[in-house]
């Protein structure tokens, strides 16, 4: 590339050496601005087409960009390496020292550099030179929205540079100088509190006291009028410096010893619980250590910090120091400025203030070296802002608190403060509300603090709403908590409020960070696991975001489930506030695509553990709903179901919220096998429910066909035959409806089965050979091999002498499709055949080669189920000792399963051959288990009928 230098802090503009070049037209320099804007990355066709036209662009755009790019690659005289192609869009390579956006960041850094060297000359003519390149509205004339975003994040660099300058004229001690440029730029942009910070300083110490003063009043009125707030810290403290002619603010103060000081805040009267950490905070302090008390926001960090260190004041004669470092401001304290002000405590003038960071560091460890003092930093940003206060280790005593985790604060102890444990949380209600009225109404106490979710800012403020509110009952403050739209707006009293409180931490969060939180909002109250930040933000995400957020304490790592994966929650509070800055910041399309992606991710997920569990049944749909592949695979899906369980349930509801009924009934249809294997019948049922509703509220005729496919199976496990004969009768007509062989003969084939096991063989057959039909006209082999033995069974039970082949028909398609699943399934079958011809050695051999696959393909539940088999066989044949072996091991597994049911059927069979045997014990043993399960799934007949048989044993 020849000697090109790029410009777009004022409108986009190019060099050559020093002469300016004419890049062409208008829509030239539109494209050579969206390429600076995405400088060294692959810029997209549409992206650039985006950025030449305001309008509509107009058909031949595609073309045009083209020949604009044409003409900024010729008049520039770039080759293909610096200007180049790729795929649909293009990429310039832009070196740093080419862009002046990219050296205006490089002088700004050095100027931070020097400063911290103490040499404030040479910091300051880096700012003045970085200030040179600034010709305008960064990226002026590029309207897209990452052009305006990008210029936003420029012009807080300038403003934030031009402070900086200021400042550095203040330190040098020439006030008049920074008096018209600080003036200006609190004039044009009137809510920067920093900017009229510095002002105020500026002019008290050119003698303009009066002045100075109403520059807080002004500022003081306007976040009333416009914002409804009040003046930061900053600001009210260099306020009443100068109301009490501060000498700390005169630089022709003398240097005086230090007396002893004492400033720490008010201690809380009603401070309540805590005990534990308070005790470990105390034992720290008296080793003299530093310790940093790290929580969420609302937690009660710094009333606890000051109890602590107001307790331990006895053993620290020389006094406590106390600084806010407003590391939840939008611009934290800098450090330099506040070792100035605890060296002035310590009584240090600004006649003898050293100029730069590290000589005031030293100064301070030299002031605080022989000294027994406590000190308390409180709200700090990061260990990069508290190191240089840190006094030397021996005689003091540090607390640090702060919103995020500071790792890296080499040598600190760190106590995490979680919300208030239940009686803790309302033992503070009750001393700030009355004991005596939540004793009166224990239950709405109960609630308030529950719905406060026990953290202490919330709890403070309720209470205080009842102090201030005698004629209320607890009962009246509940019901408007529990109303969760308008929970927040509840909890605000005085200028204690808790959306205020959690703003704060949301303010130096990157925004990808902030974005992620209030999405999660969206998501519910379950524990969520790492990988739904991906989709949420529609692209791969790293672990970074989810860290920051972490370190933040706005989300909370919960446990590690089952799967292995780390599983995350929001505080219940947060979780309300996430929820509403999503809503009152995202159009309702940016938040469904959101959800969507995560619901598909999750419906991704679930259909891969479900294939691993058995082949499925069931095949994608047209026109399904869009996918989306999370950043994470299903090892054991057992397990990753078990996890994934409350949150499955809460997707469900979420597409039925949104309106997504496809991605509601696959999910429901997804977690089938699960449900089945399990025997969840309350949640097979309860998430079909769901999904069914939103089905037909649209009109999806293929999804209800599907979700009453389900419905029918639960029904006939639950024995509940005519609401399964319903749903099952109702989906074939769907299924026929639209066309859909293979489904109809899927539901025939159930609606048979309902037949049968109420006895209407005829019904059962006619069923099933109309099913087998549909089935083989629309090549579902699986299905027909189920259903050519499901026929062969119901002759068997009447009798027919072709019964045996049906089933062996059955089971040589399943051999041949290599389903070996089926192929067992199917032996197991075709036992009941053989036991019931008498042929008792077929029925074992077919038992043990089902159990044989079983195992292989590792099937524990149906592998219990042969074993259950087996036993009853053994018994029967008058083999004890293999019956016993089979029955308990197929009890085992069912009672790890959860599947109580068929355990109490083992266990019965258990104690009837152990009281065969003459073993007593053994067989109460297993005789009281069945009692005790057959009560607990409902069915109280049959434990009577094992009741008598435990009754009858003798010792």
């Amino acid at each position: 590339m020849p000697d090109v230098r790029f410009g777009v802090l004022g409108p986009v503009a190019a060099w050559c050496g020093e002469d300016p070049v004419e890049v062409g037209s208008g829509k030239c320099l539109r494209v050579l601005g969206v390429l600076l804007l995405h400088a060294n990355q692959r810029v997209d066709r549409e992206q650039i087409i985006e950025g030449a036209w305001d309008d509509g662009p107009p058909k031949s755009a595609v073309n045009l960009i083209q020949k604009y790019v044409g003409e900024v690659r010729r008049s520039l005289e770039l080759d293909n390496g610096s200007l180049r192609t790729e795929g649909t869009g293009y990429l310039l390579r832009v070196a740093p020292d080419q862009l002046d956006s990219t050296q205006f960041a490089s002088r700004l850094a050095r100027a931070r550099e020097t400063r911290s060297d103490g040499d404030l000359t040479a910091a300051r003519q880096h700012l003045a030179e970085a200030m040179t390149l600034w010709r305008g509205p960064a990226f002026s004339g590029l309207d897209t929205p990452a052009a305006t975003t990008e210029r936003l994040r420029l012009e807080e660099y300038r403003l934030g540079a031009l402070e900086d300058l200021a400042e550095l004229d203040l330190l040098r001690g020439e006030h008049a100088l920074a008096v018209p440029e600080l003036s200006r730029l609190a004039d044009e942009h009137p809510y920067r509190e920093r900017a009229r910070e510095l002002l105020m300083l500026a002019l008290y110490r050119t003698g303009r006291q009066g002045d100075a003063l109403a520059v807080f009043h002004d500022i003081r009125r306007l976040l009333a009028e416009e914002l409804g707030a009040d003046p930061g810290h900053g600001l009210q403290r260099v306020h009443a410096q100068i109301l009490r002619a501060d000498p700390a603010l005169d630089v022709a103060a003398a240097t005086g010893e230090p007396r002893p000081i004492a400033q720490l805040p008010a201690d809380i009267p009603d401070f309540t619980g805590r005990a534990g950490t308070l005790h470990e905070l105390l034992d720290l302090l008296a080793e003299r250590r530093v310790v940093v008390v790290a929580g969420a926001p609302g937690t009660g960090k710094s009333a606890l910090a000051v109890r602590a260190l107001r307790q331990a004041g006895d053993a620290f004669p020389d006094g406590q120091l106390y600084l806010d470092l407003a590391g939840t401001s939008a611009v934290p304290r800098d450090p330099a400025m506040m070792l100035a002000e605890l060296l002035r405590a310590l009584g240090v003038t600004d006649a003898v203030m050293p100029p730069g960071l590290h000589e005031r560091a030293a100064l301070y460890r030299s002031r605080l070296a022989d000294r027994r003092m406590l000190v308390l930093l409180d709200d700090v940003a990061g260990a990069q802002q508290v190191r240089p206060l840190l006094p030397p280790s021996g005689g003091c005593a540090v607390v640090v608190t702060s919103r995020h985790r500071l790792a890296d604060l080499a040598g600190a102890e760190h106590v995490e403060l979680d919300v208030l444990p239940a009686r803790d949380a309302r033992d503070l209600l009750a001393r700030i509300a009355g004991a005596e009225r939540v004793e009166r109404e224990p239950e709405p106490a109960d609630a308030i603090v529950r719905l406060c979710g026990r953290l202490p800012l919330a709890i403070r403020i309720t209470g205080a709403r009842l102090a201030s509110r005698r004629a209320w009952t607890l009962q009246v403050l509940r019901e408007r908590l529990e109303d969760e739209s308008r929970r927040l707006r509840e909890l605000r009293v005085g200028d204690l409020d808790v959306r205020a409180n959690f703003d704060l931490s949301l303010r130096l969060l990157p925004g990808e960070a902030v974005r992620a939180f209030r999405l999660l909002g969206l998501l519910g109250a379950e524990t969520l696991p790492a990988w739904v930040i991906g989709p949420l933000l529609g692209h791969p995400a790293g672990d970074d975001v989810l860290d920051t957020l972490v370190d933040a304490y706005l989300v909370r790592l919960v446990t590690t489930d089952r799967a292995g994966q780390p599983r995350y929650r929001l505080h219940d509070l947060l979780r309300a506030y996430a929820s509403e800055g999503a809503q009152d910041r995202y159009p309702a399309e940016e938040r469904r695509a959101a959800v969507e992606r995560v619901l598909s991710a999750w419906l991704a997920l679930a259909e891969q553990a479900r294939d691993l569990c058995y082949p499925s049944l069931f095949r994608p749909t047209p026109g399904r709903a869009p996918r989306w592949t999370p950043d994470h695979t299903v090892v054991d899906p057992i397990a990753w179901f078990d996890a994934e369980r409350g949150t499955l349930l809460r997707a469900i509801e979420l597409a039925a919220e949104w309106e997504l009924d496809e991605l509601a009934w696959e999910l429901a249809v997804a977690a089938v096998p699960y449900y089945d294997h399990r025997s969840l019948y309350q949640d097979w049922n309860r998430s079909h429910q769901i999904a069914l509703a939103t089905a037909r509220a649209a009109g999806n005729a293929h999804g209800e066909a599907a979700l009453l496919q389900g419905l029918g199976q639960v029904h006939i496990y639950l024995d509940e035959m005519a609401e399964a004969r319903d749903d099952l009768h109702r989906c074939a007509q769907l299924y026929r409806g639209i066309g859909d062989q293979r489904g109809e003969g899927l539901a025939l084939a159930s609606l048979g089965t309902v037949h049968r096991v109420r006895g209407e063989l005829d019904a059962a057959l006619t069923v099933d050979k109309e099913a087998l039909a549909h089935v083989v006209a629309a090549g579902h082999r699986q299905a027909e091999a189920q259903i050519r033995t499901a026929i062969g069974i119901i002759g068997f039970e009447q009798g027919a002498g072709d019964a045996g082949s049906w089933i062996e028909d059955g089971l040589r398609i399943a051999c041949r499709l290599g389903d070996r699943h089926r192929q067992a399934v199917i032996l197991r079958t075709l036992s009941r055949y053989h036991q019931g011809i008498g042929d008792t050695p077929a029925a074992l051999r077919d038992l043990t080669e089902a159990l044989t696959i079983f195992n292989e393909i590792n099937d524990e539940r149906c592998g219990a189920y042969t074993d259950q088999r087996l036993g009853a066989i053994y018994a029967e044949a008058g083999d004890r000792s293999r019956a016993d072996s089979a029955l308990r091991r197929a009890a085992h597994v069912f009672r790890l399963n959860g599947d109580r049911s068929n355990e109490a059927a083992c266990r019965q069979q258990l104690g009837e051959l152990e009281s065969e045997l003459g073993d007593a014990a053994a067989a109460r043993h297993h005789l009281s288990l069945a009692v005790g399960l057959w009560r607990a799934v409902g069915l109280p007949e049959r434990a009577e009928e094992v009741q008598a048989a435990l009754d009858a044993v003798r010792d």
